[in-house]
């Protein structure tokens, strides 16, 4: 006797003496005749759902291949693999038309190219700082003097041109009013120095729009060249 029909009759031997523990009201061979039957309904019960199974995905198969005449399902798109990545946001907005650069919600006056040498527009990001730079007078005021430029802030485009911002220390009359640098953008003293402290290397600065329509200019005096505080000649050059 095979071990599933054994676990079959000691099953059903269980629930006659449950029932009371009566005589069982059949014979053996009865007993085992029943077992057998109840083994093949599992069997038969568990074949017909099999073959409902592999029906069933077939189905599924032949209606995603398509038959004749019929159009194929379109494959679903790829869903992207990254987003674009987002611009940093500006910590300078430099507005030449309004000649003021603001920064963590003030506005600071500034003066920009002059007609000759206007300003150019466009993103830059600070590169260096100095408290204190020589710079030769020709991106100044022209030739003349080597200068050191108080609260000296270095900026770099994608493109690789470079420009600054700094103190225009000897015509601090011109921020705000009107435009007399060489494209740089130039500050009061007070105002570059605080601009300075909030400013890292790695800030990025956006310069937008024109210079106003030039307006006229004080003539320097002697006084007003070069030799005022932060802006000091060194050497005369050749």
């Amino acid at each position: 006797m095979s071990d599933e029909l054994t676990s079959e009759l000691t099953a059903e031997l269980r629930e006659l003496a449950a029932a009371g523990e009566t005589p069982p009201p059949l014979s053996g061979a009865e007993i085992r005749g029943r077992a057998v039957r109840r083994r093949r309904h599992r069997r038969t019960a568990a074949t017909v759902a099999g073959a409902s199974a592999a029906a069933a995905l077939a189905l599924v198969v032949a209606l995603n291949l398509g038959g004749a005449g019929t159009d194929r399902n379109p494959s679903p798109a790829g869903s992207p693999t990254g987003m674009p990545s987002t611009p940093a946001t500006a910590d300078a907005t430099v507005d030449l038309s309004r000649r003021v650069v603001t920064v963590a919600g003030r506005e600071l006056p500034l003066s920009s190219g002059a007609v000759e040498t206007p300003t150019a527009p466009g993103r830059m990001t600070v590169t260096s700082k100095a408290s204190m730079k020589l710079m030769p007078s020709d991106d100044i005021v022209g030739p003349g003097y080597d200068l050191k430029v108080s609260w000296f802030i270095e900026l770099l485009a994608p493109d690789g041109k470079t420009n600054y911002i700094a103190a225009l220390a000897y015509d601090e009359k011109a921020p705000g009013a009107y435009d007399r640098t060489s494209g740089w953008i130039g500050l009061r003293m007070s105002d570059a120095e605080w601009l300075y402290g909030q400013l890292e290397v790695g800030s990025v600065v956006d310069i937008e729009g024109a210079a106003p329509t030039a307006t006229l200019e004080p003539t320097p005096t002697a006084t007003g060249l070069p030799g005022e505080s932060g802006a000091t000649p060194t050497a005369t050059r050749p």
